[in-house]
């Protein structure tokens, strides 16, 4: 659909000549045209090459059959109107072809200002040849220059529908593609998405996790060719107000600027990784959502979050019923002893694998006096015995209490 419908040749300015006049100027229609084409090379260097061989013969013949319209218009022919439709229809379409070619709509209008000049020149001298009166050729030269303005507009109105047109489509194939890098399709769709999409193909990319509400700020900050989902990303469902951006890069080391970039977006990074491994990169980010907390709790975060920092909670919530069982086996010992002197023991242990037996940095941590904690290590090693001196053991204990 045009954004602009053609006025009705009823409401162009009227002409008022003799069929010989009309006759005339038909005349110097072929030798116009070309004049048309040699000028619009000449002054309009974007048309230099499009003009040339077989293509510049199509428009030269194209200008003709226009400005035969012209003149089927400026003789009130019946056909007039009808030709008058078919050249706005024309123009529309060359407007689109300049779009689709990679042109801009400054070309073609300085064309058309070149086309309107020559065309007048020409057409004119045949009229006051033909001795038309003054203002019969005032009329003329108003009509010409409202004629063109009509095919500008035509041109305008094809080349802006073709710009929407066409973006609308590469925002669908983008749609598409990042879909595809969520879900982990195989790379040779990604690939194709991709060259769909005319979107260049980088060496890594990372998978942000933020609030809808603030994707336009980040947006600002990251690469213009940032993938968005827009649709419903691919296990988010239980997490509607969160959305994924996709940032492309170059090279790992570009990971430290982008989480600081994102600083105060309230974001979630995953790692970086090759292209085609997005869906990694998400898997992660969401897992570390879930661990600091709901969709609530994203929205109102501030930091951003990379999710480098946080690999160890990660491995240890990878299986919690493994690790709850892991637990009960190193706290097997505590069990016979009384709630309170149990938890005691418990967070001793606990401050043991973190400080690596230090005793005044566990004394400072539990709040208590350095001989407490060694009276306490005292009766660990009672139930433990020689397991505190065994690395093997340190690691399951590290494990099991040592990271909250």
């Amino acid at each position: 659909m045009a954004t602009r419908e053609p006025r009705s040749p009823r409401d162009l300015p009227h002409f008022e000549v003799s069929p010989e006049v009309i006759a005339a100027m038909r005349a110097e229609l072929a030798r116009t045209g070309g004049e048309v084409v040699v000028a619009i090379r000449s002054e309009v260097p974007e048309y230099a090459d499009p003009f040339r061989g077989e293509m510049g013969r199509t428009i030269e013949t194209a200008v003709t059959l226009a400005l035969g319209g012209f003149l089927d218009l400026a003789a009130s022919q019946p056909a007039g109107e009808g030709s008058f439709e078919r050249v706005w229809d024309a123009a529309y379409a060359l407007g689109r072809g300049e779009a689709r070619s990679g042109r801009s709509m400054e070309a073609l209008l300085s064309a058309y200002r070149v086309g309107a000049r020559v065309a007048w020149r020409d057409l004119s001298r045949a009229a006051v040849s033909a001795s038309v009166p003054a203002g019969a050729i005032a009329s003329f030269a108003e009509l010409v220059f409202d004629y063109i303005d009509e095919l500008s507009a035509a041109s305008a109105a094809g080349h802006a529908d073709e710009l929407a047109r066409t973006g609308r489509v590469r925002l669908r194939y983008l749609e598409r593609l990042a879909q595809a890098l969520l879900r982990g399709d195989p790379a040779t769709d990604l690939e194709s998405h991709a060259h769909r999409a005319e979107w260049v193909v980088p060496d890594v990319l990372t998978a942000v996790v933020l609030p809808e509400s603030r994707v336009r700020a980040a947006l600002g900050q990251l690469d213009a060719a940032t993938l968005q989902a827009t649709e419903q990303v691919p296990d988010l469902e239980d997490l509607p107000d969160l959305t994924v951006l996709l940032v492309p890069g170059r090279a790992q080391d570009a990971r430290a600027a982008l989480v600081r970039g994102l600083a105060d977006r309230g974001a979630v990074v995953g790692p970086t990784l090759p292209w085609s491994e997005a869906r990694r990169s998400l898997e992660r980010a969401l897992r570390v959502v879930r661990l600091l907390g709901d969709a609530d709790g994203a929205a109102a975060r501030v930091a951003t979050v990379d999710t480098e920092d946080h690999l160890d909670r990660l491995v240890l919530s990878a299986d919690p019923a493994a690790r709850q069982d892991l637990r009960t086996q190193v706290l097997a010992p505590l069990q016979d002893l009384r709630p309170a002197a149990a938890d005691k023991l418990e967070e001793t242990l606990r401050a043991w694998v973190r400080h690596q037996g230090r005793r005044e940095d566990m004394a400072a941590e539990l709040f208590v006096h350095p001989q407490t904690v060694r009276y306490r290590m005292g009766q660990l090693r009672e139930l433990y015995a020689e397991r505190l001196t065994d690395p093997d053991w340190v690691v399951r204990v590290t494990l099991a209490v040592g990271v909250e």
